[in-house]
């Protein structure tokens, strides 16, 4: 005993000596091995681990620079204190010091190199640099954008263990624009779920919204019309939530139905539009020509002027128009950024008179959006972009019309896949990617995820990455989260996902598969069950329909954004009937392979009711346009359900016509074979 006894002491003061050797920060990293890498949205350009992780005391001592807005240090706060900081103070004292600034500043740049990161020889626009090690956080933006960025990936730098992630990080954006453009045809967002997008874009670095819904009559058809009171105060507040996020209000005005180019009455009207929400702080403005016609002019002064209707005469007026507002109205006021414009042909890259015109005679600073090669394209790659940006004369910038669902193929869906099937490298031919939404705010964020992310560092994407970032952020995964529930959560959020996979086109054909996760399941179950072992196919599909049933109500308790919890109601409500269908349809196969023929009727007597119940749902009604009966995981989960009860041996009809009455395969479903379910 006084051998080992000797030994540990021994060991107590080697350890004890090399402590007090080795540079500081070297005995606890050796302490404590660092953890795999955080997963941070949008992935930055580089990240390295050089630590063990940073303890958050009670109290941290905040050091912030010149040149930090209000926003940026209120949220580098707001971080400290949901880390577990009780008092935060700018005095010395507290044994984790947190500074924040530019990178210019001595002070910022002696503390990156005290935190052990490395201090970047140029940081581009809105980029940033990040350390956190040796007791000492360091926070260096290249601008106020970039400083408040660095914000952002602190806050996910955070576990619930009052530590921070010992990382050096070096980021910037690779494209210049990057967002979201409200411009669906349907119910516009409320005010409030505008206030809460904002938020949202500023926590994944999103620089840009564009005000432009098709239903609000003030953009379009009334375009002369100036703003109610009412609606122009709340426009102010979003300018102003916009601005404390980092987030550019575009503000988008449509008046191609009905504006006479050539009138010098209507011209006045429309920088009267301009003129009112520049007084609220708008420095940026879109003037979007899509969805008009060229066959037709609104006035005869017009035919006087341009000649009689044809594409190329719609180019030089609206060219005219265009060119007028960037130099007799952008130009005259200080900071304004500059126009953007949706052309009348915005889905293809084939070169016309249209886009000829344009071309040649479109002020060359002005921002050209662009759909891709179709109005919802299947893919965009870096070619496409590249002859894009040959007929336009300039890089174009994307409006993706993904995850909108405002047209026929897309009814009774939430598009949840996903954002996917962009090439990496399009950054070097865009100059910006804004997505264009669901009717439903909330729920579209599982796909702006994806875009921000893909934005930020399409070189670095990975759809699964963000996807899953994207359900432990509805989940409210962050410090005083419990990992276990916030865990079941996200896995009931991702099975949802599933069922909401399919991403329609204009055509017969998706661009996402529909539920890719219970397809693939279900290809296991039906090889495993036609090799003879029925109940091993049986005893592992159970948990995934379980998980599909208890689904909703986890996701209604667990989840954090009750926005989402709101837009998916109707889906929710099918899906734990759908769940339980499918529960009951593989009750009555173990039933039957029990022989008991009796208990097996019953069971598929419930799954077609359940079935039946569910094709009843329907969307929320002014909420979604078209509106329709919610799907499910449609042409996989219900042909499952439909086959197992029809193939039956010893069905009767009635017993499985509600399953099949339920049925509403979806564009491109799996055409499955049929399996003979007995023993």
């Amino acid at each position: 005993m006084r051998s080992r006894s000797s030994t540990l002491a021994s060991v107590t003061v080697l350890f004890t000596l090399l402590a007090l050797l080795l540079p500081t920060g070297v005995a606890a990293t050796a302490a404590t091995a660092p953890g795999p890498l955080p997963v941070v949205t949008p992935h930055p350009q580089e990240m390295s681990r050089i630590g063990a992780d940073v303890h958050v005391p009670a109290r941290v001592r905040l050091v912030v620079a010149d040149g930090v807005d209000r926003p940026t240090r209120d949220l580098v706060t707001s971080v400290l204190r949901r880390a577990g900081a009780s008092r935060i103070q700018d005095g010395p004292g507290p044994k984790l010091t947190v500074t924040v600034g530019r990178i210019t500043d001595a002070r910022v740049v002696r503390a990156l190199r005290a935190a052990g990161g490395r201090v970047p020889g140029e940081l581009p626009a809105e980029g940033y640099a990040l350390a956190a090690g040796r007791a000492s956080v360091a926070l260096a933006g290249a601008d106020s954008d970039g400083t408040y960025y660095a914000a952002q990936t602190l806050r996910q730098l955070v576990s619930g263990h009052r530590t921070i992630a010992s990382v050096s990080v070096a980021d910037h954006p690779l494209m210049p624009l990057r967002g979201v453009i409200e411009g669906f045809y349907g119910s516009p967002w409320t005010h409030a779920e505008r206030m809460d997008q904002l938020a949202f874009y500023g926590d994944v670095k999103m620089n840009t919204y564009i005000y432009a819904p098709k239903d609000d009559p003030y953009h379009r058809e009334k375009w002369r019309e100036p703003y109610p009171a009412a609606k122009l105060a709340e426009l102010g507040e979003l300018v102003r939530q916009a601005t404390d996020h980092h987030v550019r209000f575009t503000f988008a005005v449509s008046p191609g139905n009905s504006i006479c180019y050539s009138d010098p009455a209507d011209i006045a009207a429309l920088e009267a539009k301009l003129d009112a929400v520049h007084d609220l702080g708008v420095r940026s403005f879109s003037m979007p020509l899509d969805d008009i016609s060229y066959t037709r002019w609104n006035c005869e002064a017009d035919r006087t002027t341009y000649g009689d209707p044809s594409s190329e005469a719609a180019a030089e007026a609206q060219s005219d128009l265009l060119n007028a507002v960037q130099k007799e109205f952008l130009d005259e006021r200080a900071d304004t950024r500059p126009l953007q414009m949706v052309p009348t042909e915005y889905g293809d890259v084939t070169d016309t008179p249209y886009k000829r015109v344009l071309r040649e005679r479109l002020d060359a600073r002005v921002e050209v959006m662009w759909t891709g090669t179709d109005v919802v394209p299947p893919r965009i790659t870096v070619a496409d972009a590249e002859r894009a940006a040959a007929v336009w004369g300039r890089k174009v910038f994307v409006w993706d019309n993904y995850p909108v669902n405002d047209y026929g193929q897309a009814e009774g869906r939430l598009l949840l896949a996903p954002y996917d099937a962009r090439e990496p490298g399009l950054h070097r031919q865009l100059s910006g990617l804004v997505l264009n939404p669901m009717n439903q705010a909330a729920a579209s964020k599982v796909a702006l995820f994806g875009g921000a992310d893909f934005a930020w560092n399409d070189s670095g994407y990975d759809a699964t990455r963000t996807w899953r970032a994207a359900a432990r952020y509805l989940a409210g995964d962050g410090p005083g989260a419990r990992p276990d529930r916030t865990a079941a959560t996200v896995r009931s959020l991702l099975a949802f996902f599933d069922t909401q996979h399919l991403a329609p086109t204009f055509g017969a054909e998706p661009w996402q598969p529909q539920a890719p996760e219970l397809a693939a399941r279900l290809d296991r179950f039906h090889t495993t069950w036609e090799a003879g072992r029925e109940r091993t196919a049986l005893r592992e599909l159970r948990p995934y329909a379980r998980l599909l049933a208890t689904a909703p109500e986890r996701i209604r308790t667990g989840a954090a954004d009750r926005g989402f919890v709101a837009d998916s109601a109707p889906w929710l409500d099918a899906l734990s009937l759908w769940g339980s269908a499918f529960e009951r349809t593989l009750d009555a196969l173990g039933a039957r392979l029990d022989g008991h023929e009796a208990e097996a009727a019953r069971w598929f007597a419930e799954a077609a009711s359940d079935a039946k119940r569910a094709g009843e749902i329907r969307t929320i009604p002014g909420e979604t346009r078209p509106e329709g009966p919610v799907r499910i995981a449609d042409g996989v989960l219900d042909t499952f359900i439909a086959e197992a009860a029809e193939t039956a041996e010893g069905a009767e009809p009635s017993q499985t016509a509600g399953a099949s009455e339920a049925l509403h395969p979806g564009e491109g479903g799996d055409a499955r074979m049929v399996l003979h379910y007995a023993p």
